[in-house]
C-alpha cells in the first residue's frame, strides 16, 4: 500500500529494511486528549471522531475500548472498507465500510491532508479526529485506548480501568514482550523478505505464544484474575491468528486452537460482555486475504463454546 508525499499520494511502500526484514513505521500524530483539557485536547462529548478499519488489529483497538468504555455516544465513528483501494483506506458504505461522515471524503488519505497539507508518511488507522480544532491529535492505537481508558470517564458508562496502578508494572512488561513478538511478530513473519528474518520472526512469535499459553494455565488473565489492557491488546492478534496469519503469513507451527489454554483464554475475552458485538470475523479475513482475490470460507471456529476459566 502506497503512502503520502508532501502531501500527493504515491503507490511507494517503504517498509522493507536492508536485511529482509519487515519494519513498522512510527505513528507521527502523537498528542494527548486529557480530562481536564491541559494539554491542549479537552475531553468533551462530542468532540472526537475516530477513523477505524474494523478488520486492522490496530484500530480494532479502539473500537473495542469505544465499546468497553460506553463511549459510543461520546465519540462518533468512521469505518474505511476492510480491503485497501488502489488508494489505501477507503470510505465506502457497502463490504464493511460506512461514508466519510464528517467530510464526506473517498479516502482516507485526504483527512490526513486536511490536518496538514504537505504531510509525507503512511496513512493508517486508527486516526483520533478533533472537530473543534480540525486536526488529527493521534493515530497510535496503544495510546488512543489510553486515552478512552481514562480521560473520558466523566462522559463513560462504564468506570472499568483496564490499566489500574497495581498492576501497571506487569502490563506494561507484557506489553513490551507481546507487541515486538506477538503483535507486530505476525507481521514480521509476513512481510520478511529473506529467509533468515522470517525464521528469526518466526522463532519469537511461537516462543512467545508457548510462553503465554504456559502462563495462562497458572492465571485467568495475563496479570491474575482481573482483565487488563495487555490482555486486550492481545486479543486481536488471537482473533486473526487461524483467519490469516496462520496461512498467509506462513505462521503455521502451530493455530490458536492448538494451544490447550490460549484457545479457551481468547474465548473468554471474546465472551466478556459488549465484545462479541464489535467483531466482523469477515472483515478479519478480507483486510489480508482481498489481495489474493479470493477470501477463504474457514476456518470453522466456535467462539462461543465455554471458556470455563472463570
Amino acid at each position: 500500500m502506497g503512502l503520502l508525499i508532501d502531501g500527493m499520494w504515491s503507490e511507494v511502500d517503504r517498509r522493507q529494511a536492508a536485511d529482509g526484514s519487515y519494519q513498522r513505521t512510527d505513528s507521527p500524530w502523537r498528542r494527548f486528549v486529557t480530562a481536564d483539557g491541559s494539554s491542549g485536547f479537552k475531553a468533551e462529548r462530542g468532540r472526537y471522531h475516530l477513523y477505524v478499519n474494523v478488520g486492522c488489529p490496530w484500530a480494532y483497538r479502539t473500537v473495542l475500548y469505544r465499546k468497553l468504555k460506553g463511549l459510543e455516544d461520546v465519540i462518533s465513528i468512521s469505518f474505511v472498507r476492510p480491503a485497501a483501494g488502489e488508494e489505501g483506506w477507503t470510505f465506502l458504505p457497502t463490504d464493511g465500510g460506512t461514508s466519510d461522515d464528517l467530510f464526506g471524503f473517498e479516502h482516507l488519505h485526504q483527512v490526513y491532508t486536511r490536518a496538514d497539507g504537505n504531510f509525507s508518511g503512511r496513512v493508517t488507522v486508527p486516526v483520533l479526529w478533533d472537530k473543534e480544532e480540525q486536526t488529527i491529535v493521534n493515530n497510535e492505537s496503544s495510546e488512543i485506548i489510553r486515552m478512552l481508558n481514562s480521560e473520558f470517564d466523566k462522559s463513560a458508562e462504564s468506570g472499568a480501568d483496564y490499566y489500574p496502578a497495581p498492576l501497571r508494572e506487569g502490563i506494561d512488561r507484557w506489553n513490551d514482550t507481546i507487541y515486538p513478538n506477538v503483535n507486530n511478530g505476525v507481521y514480521r513473519c509476513g512481510f520478511s523478505s529473506t529467509q533468515s528474518a522470517y525464521e528469526a520472526a518466526y522463532d519469537a512469535l511461537f516462543g512467545t505464544l508457548d510462553e503465554l499459553d504456559q502462563r495462562l494455565g497458572e492465571t485467568r488473565f495475563l496479570t491474575g484474575d482481573e482483565v487488563t489492557e495487555a490482555d486486550w491488546r492481545l486479543l486481536p492478534t488471537l482473533q486473526r491468528f487461524d483467519l490469516a496469519y496462520h496461512g498467509l503469513f506462513r505462521c503455521n507451527e502451530r493455530r490458536l486452537v492448538d494451544y490447550p489454554n490460549l484457545w479457551p483464554y481468547a474465548r473468554d475475552l471474546h465472551q466478556q460482555e459488549g465484545v462479541a458485538d464489535t467483531v466482523d470475523f469477515e472483515a478479519f479475513k478480507q483486510i489480508y486475504w482481498s489481495r489474493t482475490g479470493v477470501i477463504p470460507k474457514g476456518p470453522d471456529m466456535d467462539w462461543s463454546i465455554p471458556a470455563g476459566r472463570a
